[in-house]
């Protein structure tokens, strides 16, 4: 049967549409913002520098929202660490809170802390006038929509362990657990040894460690020592031409260390990450649970139906060592 003249026509239209559409520039696919809120025991160890400043190059790329900073140490300077690092990276306002009843007090022993509040802007003074770190959440989480926010934590598991606990009020009427099932998404936590250990972070205040691990009720990603211990960094950044807090960190404590002359061990910067790229980008998971002990040792039981996982490689740990040390090397957004 013949094609009328105007069923041509009709199919001629179409096709020219087809062909002008195609020929346009398409918006490029939109990628998934990452809410994270970054708690910390900055001080210790400068990896924690590292992870935040990574942080903020995945937030000036827009794969990552940075909700607030917290300090799960006590120490007068891990605060004022924190905001002069937002500062530097143009994004002073990010909240910082810290415990404000128990919690662990480690200083800096290579004095890097204090040289970076010495020489970097800064509005917050010390760790004591921060914000109280469980109010903080409860107003960060409640204002957040539902499963949205990604908690990193690479530092002791104090303020997590006082949020579970925490009661309701009029912030929200949920408590502290039905709050993170509601508004957290998942946890990522540079925490443990595995299978099997006794890990800085567990065990400096080993009964938060412990309810915490027993009763987070939403998915964990541990990346353990055993990761981080094996991807070095640090070494570019301290002669590069940046004038950044990563690299005055790092300048100073890697020459006072005969094992970090190769570079540091990179623990933080893997969970950070992991939360803002998806473990599959760099990690095979295991699955089962992690089992938290009083003493601060912890173990783990392999489960299909666990809440847990732990990291094991897929990159190499020298591929991984460039990718993160290029984010260390990340240069402010205004300047500088």
């Amino acid at each position: 049967m013949k094609m009328t003249i105007k069923l041509k026509y009709s199919l001629f239209i179409a096709v020219c549409l087809v062909l002008l559409y195609s020929c346009q520039p398409q918006k490029p696919l939109t990628v998934e913002t990452v809410k994270i809120i970054f708690d910390s025991d900055m001080g210790p160890d400068y990896d924690d520098v590292g992870a935040l400043t990574m942080l903020h190059a995945f937030a000036d790329s827009g794969k990552a929202e940075i909700l607030a900073t917290m300090a799960s140490n006590k120490y007068a300077l891990v605060a004022p660490c924190l905001n002069v690092i937002n500062t530097y990276y143009g994004r002073p306002s990010i909240p910082v809170g810290a415990p404000k009843t128990h919690g662990v007090n480690i200083g800096c022993s290579q004095h890097w802390s204090d040289s970076l509040v010495a020489k970097f802007p800064h509005q917050l003074d010390s760790t004591s006038k921060a914000l109280d770190a469980v109010t903080l959440y409860r107003k960060i989480l409640a204002a957040q929509p539902d499963t949205s926010v990604v908690i990193v934590t690479v530092g002791f598991l104090t303020n997590l362990n006082d949020l579970l606990l925490s009661k309701t009020d009029t912030i929200s009427s949920l408590n502290g657990n039905d709050l993170v099932i509601e508004k957290v998404k998942k946890l990522v936590a540079m925490a443990g040894i595995f299978p099997e250990g006794k890990e800085f972070n567990v065990k400096e205040d080993s009964t938060s460690s412990k309810y915490v691990f027993d009763h987070w009720p939403t998915r964990i990603i541990f990346s353990g020592f055993e990761i981080g211990e094996k991807i070095l960094t640090g070494k570019k950044l301290i002669v590069s031409n940046l004038n950044s807090p990563a690299k005055m960190a790092f300048s100073i404590a890697i020459p006072m260390s005969a094992e970090d002359k190769n570079g540091r061990m990179s623990w933080d910067q893997t969970a950070v990450l992991t939360a803002v790229k998806g473990a599959s980008f760099a990690f095979s998971e295991v699955t089962g649970q992690m089992i938290a002990e009083t003493s601060g040792f912890n173990r783990w039981e392999n489960k299909k139906d666990g809440t847990h996982t732990y990291l094991v490689f897929k990159k190499s740990p020298a591929e991984l060592s460039e990718i993160i040390e290029n984010y260390m090397m990340h240069k402010t957004v205004v300047g500088k």
